[in-house]
C-alpha cells in the first residue's frame, strides 16, 4: 500500500467561507434568481448544492431550487473507474429556459462535467448552464472551465484531492490533498 502525506487545503471554517463566497458569486452573476436552479452531481456535488442554496437563501431570502444528477450511464470512462451503483436523479423542477448552476466538488479531467452536460439535455433545454467547482485541480482532457471556483489547486496527476462533508456522511467538513510518499 502506498503511503501518503496529507495536507489540509480547507478547514471546516474555510470550507464554510468558500461556500459563502460561491453563493455570493452566483447571486452577483445571476441578478434575478427566479430562473436559477442548482443541480448537484453525485456524490459530493449534491450536498454542496444544498449548502449553496441555503447560503443564497440566507443572503437574499430567495429559495433557489436544488436537485441531484446521477451521471453513471453517461460516463465514457466506466471501463477505467469501474462499475458504480447509480444514485437517483432528482430534478423536481423544469430545466427548460432556466439558468442551471451545475455543482461538483472537484473538477479534474472534465469528463464528469461532460457526462453531466449530456445528462442534463435528457431532462430539458436550459437557457444557460454555469459550472461551480469547489476545487479546480487542473489537468483537463475536455475543454471545460468552471464559472465559479472555490479554490484553484495545482496538483500532480498522482495526487488526490478529497472533500469531506458532514452532510455526505463523512463525519467532518474539510478538503485534503493526499501526496504519495516515495
Amino acid at each position: 500500500m502506498l503511503q501518503s502525506k496529507i495536507v489540509e487545503i480547507l478547514s471546516a471554517d474555510e470550507l464554510r467561507r468558500t461556500i459563502n463566497r460561491l453563493a455570493s458569486q452566483i447571486v452577483e452573476a445571476s441578478g434575478d434568481l427566479s430562473n436559477v436552479v442548482l443541480l448537484g452531481v453525485y456524490t459530493r456535488g449534491v450536498p454542496l448544492s444544498v449548502a449553496i442554496a441555503k447560503q443564497i437563501h440566507t443572503l437574499e431570502g430567495v429559495l433557489v431550487p436544488s436537485g441531484a444528477l446521477d451521471i453513471t450511464f453517461y460516463r465514457d470512462d466506466l471501463d477505467r473507474i469501474g462499475l458504480r451503483t447509480p444514485s437517483k436523479t432528482e430534478i423536481p423542477f423544469d430545466l427548460n429556459g432556466k439558468t442551471v448552476v451545475l455543482v461538483d466538488d472537484v473538477i479534474y479531467s472534465g469528463r464528469t462535467i461532460g457526462a453531466a452536460l449530456s445528462a442534463i439535455h435528457d431532462y430539458g433545454r436550459p437557457k444557460v448552464v454555469r459550472l461551480t467547482a469547489l476545487i479546480d485541480r487542473g489537468h483537463r482532457e475536455l475543454p471545460i472551465h468552471p464559472d465559479y471556483v472555490g479554490r484553484t489547486l495545482p496538483t500532480s496527476k498522482d495526487e488526490q484531492v478529497k472533500v469531506f462533508l458532514s452532510a455526505a456522511g463523512d463525519g467532518r467538513d474539510g478538503v485534503e490533498l493526499f501526496k504519495p510518499i516515495s
